[in-house]
């Protein structure tokens, strides 16, 4: 993976929509970002698309002529998993749970701003990379134990040593080192960490997340006042460096 997570690396995205100037914009303004672009203007084009060039994410008009963007997001969803956002004019909170139940990654409601739109793909790409990293991660930790200096994660055991001794951690403490262990080098975001370490019904802040962290390094950095393997990135999140 070259880059961090949020580098575009020739991601191509498929806009399906009607509208000829709406479609046009999305074009210009996603090529100008540097994704390739394919586009279609009806349900039946844009569902041949999909299925010849493989695009990394799908933008899905709902109202479509032929097969409306409902039937073809259901088509996409028994062949691909890759990400869709629908675009819609219908503001009804109905069609929202339809889409979202039927397969859709996101929803934005017409009329939408480019920035919006943008923060949306990049998001939802950047979702699907973390996906993989740690699907890699995970197929990886079932046979092996990961060292770092003398910080040692010995998965099978489920335990933590450093200079060969084991490092007493809660059960929580243990899953979020994991979790950041598995994304080494990668900036993840308070949210994400606590959506995907704690759970979506988890009632508590993100500064949860960052009392878990400070009780990490006063257990495996070296200097927890100046942390070298968790590190802080202002403003955005913290980064795991081994």
């Amino acid at each position: 993976m070259r880059g961090g997570l949020d580098e575009i690396m020739d991601n191509k995205i498929l806009v399906i929509e009607d509208d000829a100037t709406l479609r046009e914009a999305l074009a210009y303004n996603l090529a100008r970002q540097g994704y390739i672009i394919e586009t279609a203007d009806n349900g039946l084009t844009g569902l041949e698309l999909a299925r010849r060039v493989n695009p990394d994410l799908i933008l899905l008009d709902i109202m479509l002529p032929g097969l409306d963007g409902f039937d073809v997001c259901r088509i996409i969803r028994q062949e691909f998993s890759t990400p869709i956002i629908f675009l819609t004019a219908r503001d009804d909170e109905i069609d929202r749970v339809l889409g979202l139940e039927i397969g859709a990654d996101d929803y934005l409601t017409k009329p939408f701003s480019m920035r919006e739109l943008m923060a949306r793909v990049k998001a939802n790409l950047r979702r699907v990379k973390l996906d993989h990293v740690e699907a890699e991660s995970q197929a990886d930790e079932i046979s092996k134990m990961v060292k770092y200096g003398d910080l040692e994660l010995d998965f099978l055991r489920r335990e933590v040593r450093i200079d060969g001794k084991p490092v007493p951690l809660k059960p929580k403490e243990y899953e979020l080192l994991v979790f950041l262990v598995k994304f080494k080098g990668h900036m993840l975001s308070r949210d994400f960490i606590l959506e995907r370490v704690w759970g979506w019904e988890f009632r508590g802040g993100s500064r949860t997340v960052d009392v878990h962290i400070r009780w990490l390094r006063e257990k495996i950095e070296p200097d927890p006042a100046n942390p070298s393997r968790i590190v802080t990135v202002r403003g955005a999140g913290y980064r795991f460096e081994g």
